[in-house]
């Protein structure tokens, strides 16, 4: 989690997100909030839209107003992965799959490998190993770190103290999941329509 900003910095903020002449400040707000979330590249945590609101106007009032906005539209503001993103309309995502081209997904055991990491994290390589009842190659392992899925953890205090390792925010923006504990069953998270693809989501 980052330091909060420095209350000087966050009133340089403010001062050059005013709202424009006749705007009343929570149609500004509004309209901030949506920008802020469009353009970010990862869901965006209350505190973070805090930064940016006048005193008084509160993150997460803005936020379920305009959620209710984009209520029933094509993009919906959904909340993952610790922040807030736009998300594609749960009901056309069928008629989105016959019309856009399926990215690549991950392979059968960098899938089976990030399940075990994420029903029982924090856990070592040779754990994983153990669950699966086969050895993960350094090629999957690499895999989930290069897209940003797993992380380090520390070291296990044992001979040798293997890295441990845990998933990240990026996984729960990618499974739409806003913590750990909205977890899906370990075979709905393997099954090939939940695997996360190999592009940043949209």
């Amino acid at each position: 989690m980052q330091p909060p900003e420095p209350e000087d910095t966050q009133d340089d903020i403010r001062a050059e997100t005013a709202p424009r002449s006749g705007e009343a400040p929570v149609e500004h707000a509004l309209r901030l909030a949506e920008a802020l979330i469009f353009a970010a590249d990862r869901p965006v945590p209350l505190e973070r839209l805090q930064q940016f609101l006048p005193p008084g106007l509160r993150a997460e009032a803005v936020l379920t107003l305009l959620k209710a906005r984009y209520a029933g539209r094509g993009v919906e503001l959904a909340e993952v992965g610790g922040g807030y993103a736009f998300r594609t309309a749960p009901d056309l995502a069928p008629v989105l799959t016959k019309v856009v081209d399926a990215p690549r997904r991950l392979p059968r055991a960098a899938m089976e490998a990030l399940a075990i990491v994420a029903y029982h994290q924090p856990v070592t390589r040779t754990e994983i190993e153990e669950i699966r009842g086969a050895s993960l190659s350094q090629a999957t392992l690499e895999a989930l770190l290069e897209h940003g899925l797993i992380a380090p953890r520390g070291r296990k205090e044992v001979p040798g103290r293997p890295v441990l390792w845990g998933t990240t925010p990026r996984f729960l923006d990618q499974f739409g999941l806003r913590a750990l504990t909205d977890l899906p069953r370990r075979e709905e998270l393997l099954a090939g329509e939940s695997a996360p693809s190999l592009v940043q989501a949209a």
